[in-house]
């Protein structure tokens, strides 16, 4: 029988290395996980006690298709306490992860053919799921010199845009746009008729002055966020988008035939997220020692190639001068060290076989253990390149 052509995707490559990574696991038990995105810890205490108090207390059923409106409320107030911003609790919409607000950003706000701009690198899924959608994707070739952003100067070249995808901080590379980075892109895509679009999922995970939201520049810009990363809620997949209002109403239809409504139990127990502040600074703590434990560790073996990472937990590191099949050299990694790592043709099929991204949201002994691994593996490279 017939499979449809929207199907022929390209897989999502870090899924394949954690799959493999957990058939090392089940054999030989010995796996560091430098490959997965997600927090290593469980979600905040408050959160799961309002989540046991949700389960005693309340049936779960369906709720509206945009949220509750006691966690649209708290979203709303949080941007109000977070960047001294006024957002209507009505442009918000929950939805079931970041993931579901991408679903339901594209499906609303482009048709088939449209074309819309994606940095290269860039989180796979972006691209994947609009070109499922039918429209064109557009790559906008990011590197060192940009420190791996957009510039308007890059979208120039891109030819006629009905949309802009941009990520602050990145994945891969956990580089974050300036304000007046971010000003120079509104700015164009304001001129051009472009919609702006913004990853901030990893807000709150940040290695200096506050990242910005887009909103703070472009109030009409979409804006998606995450209970996954900063809040320590992966597995609960919930998320929301800040909808400028001409896509409100189509939002909520599609939420309404494509998801019903996000998870009532997991809504319910994220109110209480906003509240654990403390804990979830201490995660970050955690990812910053991490992070200097990854630079001097792996800098001393000469793998210091990357932008330096304003926010998220990642590296995205040039291997080049070790292989230019960085897939290959990910499951050396994996076989030899039992370190898994994500390869860059994930983010980038042109260059991406020269980048291997590393990610450090595990506990600092198994980020210390594998890079100690990792660094001893390339000392003897280096000392017997043949």
């Amino acid at each position: 029988m017939k499979v449809a052509n929207r199907a022929s995707v390209a897989p999502f490559y870090v899924m394949e290395v954690m799959k493999a990574a957990a058939e090392r696991e089940r054999t030989t038990g010995d796996v560091l996980h430098l490959e997965v995105g997600q927090p290593s810890t469980p979600a905040p205490a408050a959160v799961l006690a309002a989540a046991h108090a949700a389960l005693d207390s309340n049936r779960l059923g369906y709720t509206a298709a945009t949220g509750v409106e006691e966690l649209k409320d708290r979203i709303a107030v949080y941007y109000e306490e977070r960047y001294g911003l006024e957002v209507s609790p009505a442009r918000i919409v929950v939805t079931m992860g970041a993931s579901g607000g991408f679903v339901l950003t594209f499906l609303a706000a482009f048709d088939v053919g449209d074309r819309v701009a994606v940095t290269q690198p860039g989180y796979p899924c972006y691209r994947n799921t609009l070109e499922a959608f039918g429209v064109e994707v557009v790559a906008i070739p990011v590197g060192p010199e940009t420190r791996f952003v957009p510039t308007s100067r890059l979208l120039e070249h891109s030819g006629p845009l009905d949309g802009l995808m941009v990520a602050s901080p990145a994945n891969p590379t956990g580089t974050a746009l300036t304000s007046d980075e971010l000003a120079d892109i509104a700015t164009y895509c304001r001129s051009n008729g472009v919609r702006l679009i913004a990853d901030e999922i990893y807000h709150g995970i940040e290695y200096g002055a506050q990242i910005p939201t887009a909103l703070s520049i472009e109030p009409d810009a979409v804006v998606l966020q995450s209970f996954s990363k900063y809040f320590s809620m992966t597995g609960w997949r919930l998320g929301w988008v800040i909808a400028p209002e001409e896509l409100i109403r189509p939002m909520e239809r599609l939420a309404q035939n494509l998801f019903i409504a996000p998870p009532t139990l997991s809504q319910l127990a994220a109110v209480a997220a906003f509240d654990a502040v403390d804990e979830l600074d201490r995660n970050v703590a955690r990812y910053a020692e991490n992070r200097r434990v990854l630079i001097d560790g792996l800098g001393a073996v000469g793998l210091d190639h990357f932008a330096s990472p304003d926010g998220a937990f990642y590296f995205y590191i040039d291997v080049s001068h070790l292989t230019d099949d960085s897939q290959e050299l990910c499951a050396t990694w994996l076989d030899e060290l039992g370190v898994a790592c994500t390869p860059g043709i994930d983010f980038d099929p042109e260059q991406g076989h020269r980048y291997v991204r590393l990610s450090y949201s595990e506990s600092t002994k198994d980020v210390r253990t594998a890079t100690e691994r990792i660094a001893g593996w390339v000392s003897e490279f280096d000392s017997n390149p043949g």
